[in-house]
């Protein structure tokens, strides 16, 4: 993508890192609903509307530094509240609202592997939408992926931190629990130091072999970003 000015980055990357983080935080709070708690729903944030999630820090500016920066991106929305008391078991359900964002993630990273296998056929026919679908369906793949593992990580407050302290039993998991005041810092400091790229790149690239592999993508199609 060195050949793309910033604006034609920001358009390519700018609408699968939206759907993204927002279906990522929608899916938190549909999956709460289901388990009792209306938090979300009675706040409005069960909607696919963008505006309803974007955190100007996390949504827009650290992930457009990091697109500039050519690192490892990652950003996140205004977290939709859940109130796990309400929940009727507060500990295990805890787990499944916790997983239910990596899971659109995975739902999505599919989806755009599909967009990206049309548009490759559309290309093939010298159809000219075909080479914009491609970048934006790589794009899409890329943040999915990346979201999803980064997620996944067992370091509260991130989904696999939840997972973690709903799987541990009572005092150990408060003890990992204490740590998800710090767990932003940490990240940060993961990332800063390259620790967060080198655990996580082999994962990302593994996910994506995979779906390259069941969709039938060539795998240099994941050069161009």
């Amino acid at each position: 993508m060195d050949e793309f000015s910033l604006i034609q980055k920001i358009i390519i990357w700018g609408i699968p890192v939206i759907f993204a983080i927002t279906i990522h935080e929608v899916a938190h709070g549909w999956v709460a609903l289901q388990f009792g708690d209306r938090t979300a729903q009675m706040m409005g944030r069960l909607t696919l509307n963008p505006i309803k999630h974007i955190d100007p820090l996390g949504t827009i500016i650290i992930p457009g530094v990091l697109l500039m920066a050519g690192g490892f991106i990652f950003g996140w929305a205004k977290p939709v509240p859940v109130t796990f008391q309400n929940l009727r078991k507060p500990k295990s359900d805890m787990a499944w609202v916790a997983l239910a964002g990596p899971a659109a993630n995975f739902v999505m990273a599919i989806l755009w592997a599909i967009i990206a296998k049309i548009g490759i056929s559309i290309y093939a026919a010298d159809i000219a939408m075909g080479e914009p679908m491609i970048y934006m369906a790589v794009a899409g793949i890329m943040i999915n992926a990346m979201l999803m593992t980064l997620n996944l990580l067992p370091l509260p407050p991130l989904d696999g931190g939840r997972i973690l302290v709903s799987l541990l039993p009572g005092p150990l998991a408060w003890q990992v629990g204490r740590i998800e005041p710090y767990g932003f810092f940490i990240l940060v400091g993961l990332l800063y130091f390259g620790i967060l790229s080198m655990v996580l790149w082999p994962l990302i690239g593994a996910f994506i072999t995979l779906l390259a592999s069941l969709f039938g993508l060539p795998a240099q199609i994941f050069s161009i970003i």
